[in-house]
């Protein structure tokens, strides 16, 4: 299981690395354009991405109050990038550290209804990747709404064929 989670969290990396990447040579514009989508613009889909790694993080290390980065960020996509991939990269680090007890620890938190739920890190972890994967291809869906051209294969079989 261990090794698996470390392929999916480093797989999250490399794949937020390569929708950064294509999305930082856009024209401002285009990344701020809403289109109909849970999130309405490239920008605000990417910091959804962010949210979510954070709070994950912050549940995981049972803060007593959990903070929303959005809620206090206004920053560029280039700044936006560079928090995104230091949460991903924080979450690749933990993956690879943590031993098999802290993967199967069951941790208590609270959702954003305020409902009570206990998980195993193991089942959240998996949660958070999967989760991740379906925004980046919401963000490839704009990608070619917007009539944007070479878009990256961010598919986790083409991240392990270039390993």
């Amino acid at each position: 299981m261990k090794q698996l989670l470390q392929q999916y969290a480093t797989y999250n990396v490399w794949a937020n690395k390569k929708i950064i990447d294509r999305t930082l040579i856009l024209p401002s514009e285009l990344v701020q354009k809403e289109i109909p989508s849970s999130f309405p613009s490239i920008y605000k889909t990417m910091l959804h991405l962010w949210d979510v790694e954070s709070i994950w993080w912050q549940r995981l290390k049972l803060a007593e109050h959990i903070e929303w980065p959005s809620h206090i960020f206004n920053g560029t996509i280039e700044d936006l990038s560079n928090k995104l991939l230091k949460t991903s990269k924080q979450w690749e680090h933990w993956t690879q550290q943590a031993n098999e007890t802290q993967l199967t620890h069951v941790f208590a938190y609270q959702n954003t209804k305020k409902e009570q739920f206990k998980q195993p890190v193991y089942e959240m972890l998996l949660h958070l990747f999967n989760h991740q994967t379906y925004h980046r291809g919401q963000i490839v869906t704009m990608f070619h709404a917007l009539g944007i051209d070479k878009i990256p294969a961010t598919d986790f079989i083409v991240f392990l064929r270039k390993r």
